[in-house]
């Protein structure tokens, strides 16, 4: 069978979607030696996609997602490949894609955040884009042959928001990054002891709301430092020009942080926080995890059901449970070695080759 793969979102730059696509095609290079696959790129990372099965073809599809152009050229390049099923890995199809495709669905949060604080656009514009967002998921989703969701929260929120028949989504969840070897250097800018959070600075990531809580730990504990670690765009200069990050005296920000030096981040951390109030999956904390950081963490969406026993929860609307749940895990030495042993059971239920595995599966049922 020829399988295209839409990759223009490929690699760690494109967040959790992007390490998404380059673990999927990683690992089905591994385990599938009889379908074809297409692998659709965009210029700025047609080389970082490494073939290593001949099988697996790299095509140029040189289209910015969400763009108009990506509506209307998209289609064709994958015509010309004669493509028997198509694999989308995010909710951006083309809205008059004829062929038989899988969608992947990582989250529905513009259905729970549709904040124009959300956005850099005004709100007209905004309003209209995620209109048409909206109707490009839905549609997606009812005429895919079959819907990933990647936790069963997502696929619940899938089927409650979209009206998709349960039958038609399956859940396959990713997994951690095993650890890279960097040493035991640490960046010279950074203070310890130190709390991490690692991710977005979008709204739904609540970062306003852990600097409340940290200006409640400052005014207990006089050493711990919170650092703050992410692509630096216009949601994080809104969080460091805020007044809740000016506020308080200890909190740094590691901008555009790379795969060692995010290395070297986890493994130093005393503790990591989670303050997100949604989530289709939530890697970062899984990251801490499988490094045996303890890890403390919202209790909202579908981060209990990935994390599991392996991390303390606290209500994500509440600043002062939120601060006195990190103290606690950060002073109780027996705490902490209880959701340290606990995380390393839990990183064995996930994996990226059952993954790939539980996809190939889908591609069959759907080819």
């Amino acid at each position: 069978m020829k399988i295209g793969i839409d990759a223009r979102m490929h690699g760690p730059n494109q967040g959790g979607i992007g390490r998404y696509i380059e673990q999927l095609i990683k690992h089905l290079q591994q385990i599938d030696q009889n379908n074809q696959y297409f692998l659709f790129l965009r210029q700025a990372n047609f080389n970082d996609c490494e073939i290593t099965n001949p099988n697996f073809k790299k095509v140029l599809a040189d289209i910015p997602w969400y763009s108009l152009k990506e509506q209307t050229s998209l289609t064709k390049i994958i015509k010309k490949e004669k493509i028997e099923l198509m694999h989308f890995p995010h909710w951006n199809v083309p809205l008059f894609y004829p062929g038989k495709f899988i969608v992947t669905i990582h989250d529905l949060i513009m259905y729970h955040f549709p904040r124009t604080e959300a956005s850099t656009h005004g709100p007209i514009m905004y309003w209209l884009k995620d209109q048409m967002h909206r109707l490009i998921l839905s549609s997606a989703a009812r005429r895919a042959d079959h819907v990933i969701a990647t936790s069963e929260f997502t696929k619940q929120d899938i089927i409650k928001e979209l009206k998709i028949n349960s039958e038609k989504i399956t859940t396959t969840y990713q997994a951690p990054f095993s650890p890279t070897e960097v040493g035991t250097s640490l960046l010279e800018t950074i203070k310890t002891p130190y709390i991490l959070y690692v991710g977005t600075a979008y709204p739904h990531k609540n970062l306003t709301e852990l600097l409340c809580a940290w200006k409640k730990i400052e005014e207990r504990n006089d050493q711990l430092n919170l650092v703050l670690a992410g692509r630096e765009n216009f949601f994080y200069k809104k969080i460091i020009n805020s007044p809740e990050f000016k506020t308080c005296s200890r909190v740094q920000f590691v901008s555009n942080p790379s795969d060692t030096t995010l290395e070297i981040l986890y493994k130093n951390a005393n503790t990591f926080v989670f303050p997100s109030l949604y989530e289709g999956f939530g890697l970062p904390p899984l990251e801490a995890i499988l490094r045996q950081i303890p890890v403390v963490s919202s209790n909202a969406s579908c981060l209990p059901e990935i994390l599991q026993n392996a991390a303390w929860y606290f209500d994500p609307t509440n600043a002062e449970d939120m601060a006195r749940k990190i103290l606690m895990v950060h002073d109780n030495i027996a705490l902490r070695q209880t959701l340290v042993q606990a995380g390393l059971e839990l990183v064995k239920k996930y994996s990226w080759h059952t993954l790939a595995s539980q996809t190939i599966q889908l591609y069959k049922k759907s080819g």
